[in-house]
């Protein structure tokens, strides 16, 4: 049954009279709105929490964009000293993006981190819904290259990635755990909220043909409700979704953030079975600056939902070109592979020695006291904007989970997206990937995969971490890159040149 015009609001009243929108901004200076100078205070607060030297050395940087990535390399080393100093970075990188970004209404723009109860208080959407006529799957389904892996086929292909260095064994033991659990699927007892649920990686298409209960926000553009409402119609579970005036569906979490958290809100624990708890889950994607805002606008809609609603889990996907604290056995399978390199090494020699250091070196050069190392995979090309973003989310996961809340940051294997290969140099390097170890995953495959392991992480209990940091590295699926010989950086030139040629 597909009902896709809007139902009683979340207060049981007709489609509420539109607000003035109020969004979140960087603050504008003159006739343009910069971001570089936001960021990179934002960074160097963050770095202040443990260093006041790299600290003043981000506030003196000039080339930003090809300056942030070695920075923030070394930041995370930072964060690896002790979970105090972890929470410390975290807290003071937040804060800190509160002060820089706006809040901006046709009242005028006040800082982020004085927005008050006033300005949330706003109607929420009307509701859409479409109730999926499907039956709901009962069975974990992986689609891989030209075929679907299932039951014994599945954890063979999942012991196959273990022993090429694409997953940690713990993401291979968390996705066979679904299999022998099939009912986890359809998340019994949650109402799991989509930002960007037409996003390529969003699980909009896993979990409605499982049967979940699904929210689904994103912008009101046409094409991509059309996308949203086929794959809820051809579902089992249930999808709604803000509803304008108008009836157009869809809602901009960054231009309005107080109207979307009185949407879900209104939603929250609103589930057909007694109890149900909420999942927001951050699957929203946007080019340059635009991506910044968006994290801070969910941060924003996160930070009040945690306070009314204590039991809403967060649910994220992390990417793998970013800089994480890695184990010991990481470290040592780094430096195993490297050991192990056939011939190619004496063809690489002299190109290390014309390098000085920029081709080709081994990785985990430099390793913590306690065998712990930084896999520093952050990739110019994807550009300041991205990095920060991303941790922006990687910080507020830090910090909800610190204050006992249910957060699921699982790393996603670098995979086949439209904002990979409108990146020429990124595909090309994608496409060389698999000559130093490295595999790149279809779209589809990740989308499956990772919704399954969400489904697993509201399950299973894995117990209290020993680092803030496990948080990314434990269940981490990087398709290789923690694992190589070498330091990423240091090949992504050659894999590009040999990409090209495939491409």
């Amino acid at each position: 049954m597909s009902e896709t015009a809007a139902t009683a609001g979340a207060h049981g009243t007709d489609a509420p009279a539109t607000a003035p929108p109020a969004g979140v901004e960087f603050a504008r200076a003159g006739d343009s709105r910069p971001t570089t100078d936001p960021m990179r205070s934002v960074l160097a607060a963050a770095a202040g929490a443990a260093s006041d030297d790299l600290a003043a050395r981000v506030e003196r940087r000039r080339d930003w964009r090809t300056d942030y990535a070695p920075l923030m390399a070394e930041l995370t080393s930072l964060s690896a000293r002790d979970a105090d100093t972890a929470w410390a970075i975290a807290e003071a990188g937040i804060a800190q993006a509160r002060r820089r970004l706006v809040w901006e209404s046709v009242e005028g723009a006040v800082p982020l981190d004085e927005v008050g109860d006033a300005e949330w208080s706003v109607p929420a959407p009307a509701t859409g819904q479409v109730i999926g006529t499907a039956t709901p799957d009962p069975v974990l389904r992986v689609p891989y290259r030209d075929g679907l892996l299932e039951g014994h086929a599945l954890v063979a292909q999942l012991d196959r990635w273990v022993a090429a260095g694409a997953v940690e064994p713990s993401f291979a033991a968390a996705i066979t755990r679904v299999v022998e659990n099939p009912e986890w699927l359809a998340l019994p007892g949650r109402t799991i909220a989509m930002m960007g649920a037409g996003g390529e990686l969003s699980p909009l298409e896993p979990f409605a043909r499982w049967g979940a209960d699904i929210l689904a926000v994103d912008l009101p553009a046409e094409r991509v409700w059309d996308r949203i409402i086929r794959t809820a119609e051809r579902g089992a579970g249930r999808v709604r979704f803000p509803v304008s005036a108008d009836g157009a569906p869809g809602l901009d979490i960054v231009g309005e953030p107080a109207a979307a958290t009185a949407w879900l809100g209104g939603h929250a624990g609103a589930g057909d079975a007694a109890g149900s708890r909420m999942v927001f889950g951050m699957y929203a994607y946007a080019d340059r600056g635009a991506h910044v805002r968006i994290s801070m606008a969910t941060d924003l809609i996160i930070e009040r939902l945690l306070a009314g609603h204590p039991s809403t889990a967060l649910a994220y996907l992390q990417t793998p070109t970013d800089a994480f604290v890695v184990p010991p056995e990481v470290v040592a399978a780094g430096h195993g592979a490297w050991d192990r390199r056939d011939a190619k090494r004496y063809l690489q020699a002299p190109l290390r020695l014309a390098g000085r250091g920029a081709l080709f070196e081994p990785s985990y050069r430099s390793v913590h006291t306690d065998g712990t190392g930084v896999a520093d995979i952050l990739v110019p090309q994807q550009g300041p904007s991205y990095a920060m973003a991303k941790r922006l989310q990687r910080w507020r996961g830090v910090t909800a989970e610190r204050a006992g809340h249910t957060v699921s940051f699982n790393v996603a294997p670098a995979s086949w997206t439209r904002s990979v290969t409108k990146n020429k140099v990124l595909a090309s390097a994608y496409k060389g990937a698999r000559h130093f170890g490295v595999e790149i995953f279809a779209a589809d495959t990740t989308r499956v995969l990772m919704a399954a392991l969400l489904a697993h992480d509201l399950h299973h209990d894995a117990g209290t971490r020993t680092h803030p940091e496990r948080l990314f590295a434990d269940q981490a699926a990087h398709g290789g890159l923690w694992r190589s010989g070498y330091e990423p950086k240091t090949v992504l030139g050659f894999a590009a040149l040999l990409g090209m040629a495939r491409l």
